[in-house]
């Protein structure tokens, strides 16, 4: 259908389980004393919402309220304990930037290996190589492991092999602290051709200017319910208003 929402949560119910002990000793002796071993923990409870293609939604609330746990739904890291989460275009998650690198591996490397794992083929990443490296401004260093890189440096390469081609859908988790104020203005500039070309963006952040740049809908979560969903402004408002 045409006019099918992107992203569709039905009634989401997410748990998980929590083991209170960590290793067999503890977990024998909460055993013959009674203790509680295992915890039913729900991260989201009756979760509905839809997206539409193009639409940047932001996500807020305290800690542990469930921001991380609808993100993961969407990346399809995770399945829901009940109802139905449909995502229906590619996701590119700007979540914990390379995660995938090994600090064995030289720039170059990461690359491939990285793209490989965001889904690209390995011909597409060799078309888009160029382009990558420029834009991480590593070209003098691509070839060194990037075990030697600064942290501005590994999180500007996995932010450019990350962004490499304009996505459907971008998860952002609070992560565009990106290298020195140049580079997170030049990152910021890609966000935003990617929202005039139709990239719908999912934001977790607690407000700021980034989520106020791009987010004209907020989801605001609170002990795993949806409370609020609707315009920006009105959802910052009540949020910033929790006690």
């Amino acid at each position: 259908m045409k006019n099918r929402p992107i992203i569709s949560f039905k009634h989401v119910d997410k748990h998980f389980t929590l083991a209170h002990q960590r290793t067999l000793k503890e977990m024998v002796h909460a055993l013959f004393t009674r203790k509680k071993t295992l915890e039913r923990v729900k991260a989201l409870t009756d979760v509905s919402f839809d997206i539409p293609a193009g639409q940047s939604v932001g996500i807020v609330g305290r800690n542990g309220a469930g921001k991380s746990t609808v993100l993961k739904l969407i990346a399809g890291v995770t399945s829901p304990t009940r109802g139905t989460a449909t995502i229906r275009e590619p996701v590119f998650p700007l979540i914990e930037l390379g995660a995938g690198f090994h600090p064995e591996l030289t720039g170059r490397e990461n690359i491939f290996l990285n793209g490989v794992i965001l889904g690209m083929t390995e011909e597409k990443v060799a078309e888009l190589y160029d382009s990558i490296v420029e834009f991480a401004e590593l070209a003098d260093y691509i070839d060194v492991p990037v075990k030697y890189y600064s942290s501005g440096m590994y999180a500007r390469l996995a932010f450019s092999v990350a962004t490499c081609q304009v996505p459907q859908i971008l998860l952002v988790d609070e992560i565009l602290s990106v290298g020195d104020i140049k580079f997170q203005e030049k990152c910021i500039k890609r966000m935003k051709d990617f929202k005039a070309q139709g990239t719908s963006m999912i934001i977790v952040a607690h407000g700021g200017p980034i989520m106020q740049e791009f987010c004209e809908r907020v989801l605001y979560l609170k002990a795993g319910k949806l409370i609020f969903d609707g315009p920006y402004a009105e959802g910052i408002a009540k949020y910033q208003a929790e006690p």
